[in-house]
């Protein structure tokens, strides 16, 4: 069933507001619903009520967990006093992304613990769901990042001892524009619409009417080209080089256990990459194919709206597993975390044999004058 769109909303402006698009906004944010605007006949969203509990329990995990590990990152990394390297640049932007992800995941899940009703007016539409697209892409670009860098520090160690951190700095500082660039779109168009037969405030993609479809598809191919193909093939390349490298130098028999380390590092950092992404990125795909058309089939579009809360959730867990495979890993970080914590064990420590020596002191103190008046 088709509703009208608001008064408010005119000519190429207007917000599309059927049921089964408003109940399809995955474009940038978390909203499962893929049924709109295709042809005739439509079909019936396919929905259930699991979403409304079981989406926003996973939201919640992922938020704690993510939150606490990347809170670590950040604190060994400002709390280090040694001097700035390239990798630790990249891995404490990295973290900040990551965290910026984590922060719009409250109101995720409150909005589908409502029932797709936003709370938090259109600005905090906006913003979140811009946000949540910055983090996408700038996460992945600065994995990317950090691939090259160690493939460079890897395959060609002498050359890599020219990189500084005033390098990376500038890098990070236009990965961060180029994010900023990718989720302009999303911040334009996003907004929050009522949708009356439902009783819900969408927090909803609002393209101009007539070329829904196109804007989209653009903003889906968007995703899929920059926010993974692309840097998936520039990620396995160098990881591939390095395998490559690694594998030959093992054949002369040095520092055997230390490669097959990194080895198994290496393919870690790939198939999580994959795994967290790819599922998103193929249901988008997919999404993309029927506003073309491509794809009219009922059944294929049931399985895509039943399956985009779980790639969302599988994408989110990226921001779970990069402390692990970037931070707690690597031993140079293992060993800032173990110095960080023997200091602050230290402090404390000194800190309550402190507090009872004057304690001490004051009782010592306080004996004095009643002997003296016996």
């Amino acid at each position: 069933t088709s509703l009208s769109a608001s008064a408010n909303m005119q000519n190429d402006s207007s917000l599309v507001t059927s049921t089964g698009e408003t109940l399809r906004v995955l474009h940038t944010a978390p909203t499962p619903w893929s049924a709109a605007l295709r042809s005739a006949p439509p079909c019936p969203l396919a929905s259930s009520h699991y979403e409304f509990s079981l989406i926003p329990a996973l939201f919640s995990v992922v938020f704690v967990l993510g939150l606490v590990g990347n809170s670590v990152v950040l604190v060994v990394l400002c709390r280090h006093r040694g001097p700035r390297t390239v990798a630790n640049i990249y891995i404490f932007n990295l973290a900040v992304a990551d965290l910026l992800c984590l922060a719009t995941l409250p109101f995720w899940a409150t909005y589908y613990g409502q029932g797709y009703h936003w709370l938090f007016g259109s600005l905090m539409c906006k913003i979140s769901s811009s946000v949540l697209c910055l983090n996408m892409f700038a996460s992945i670009f600065f994995i990317t990042c950090m691939s090259m860098d160690r493939y460079h520090a890897i395959v060609h160690p002498i050359r890599s001892q020219r990189r500084t951190p005033q390098q990376a700095y500038f890098i990070a500082l236009v990965v961060w524009g180029l994010a900023s660039l990718s989720s302009l779109p999303t911040f334009y168009f996003r907004d929050t619409d009522y949708i009356e037969s439902l009783g819900v405030n969408a927090c909803i993609m609002a393209f101009p009417y007539d070329n829904y479809a196109k804007w989209s598809v653009a903003t889906a191919l968007l995703k899929n080209a920059l926010g993974f193909l692309i840097p998936l093939t520039v990620i396995a390349t160098c990881y591939i080089c390095i395998r490559r490298h690694l594998l030959k130098a093992q054949k002369f028999g040095k520092n055997k256990q230390k490669r097959d380390k990194v080895l198994k590092l290496v393919a870690a950092v790939v198939v999580a990459f994959f795994i967290s992404w790819l599922p998103f990125h193929i249901l988008t795909f997919l999404d993309a194919l029927a506003h073309m058309n491509i794809i009219n089939n009922c059944d294929m579009t049931e399985i895509i709206d039943t399956a985009l809360p779980f790639g969302i959730c599988m994408a989110f867990t990226n921001s779970c597993i990069n402390p692990l495979l970037y931070g707690f890993i690597g031993s140079q970080f293992q060993e800032k975390l173990h110095h960080l914590f023997k200091r602050r064990v230290y402090q404390l420590n000194s800190h309550r044999e402190s507090s009872w020596w004057r304690k001490g002191s004051c009782s010592k103190g306080a004996e004095v004058p009643a002997g003296r008046a016996e």
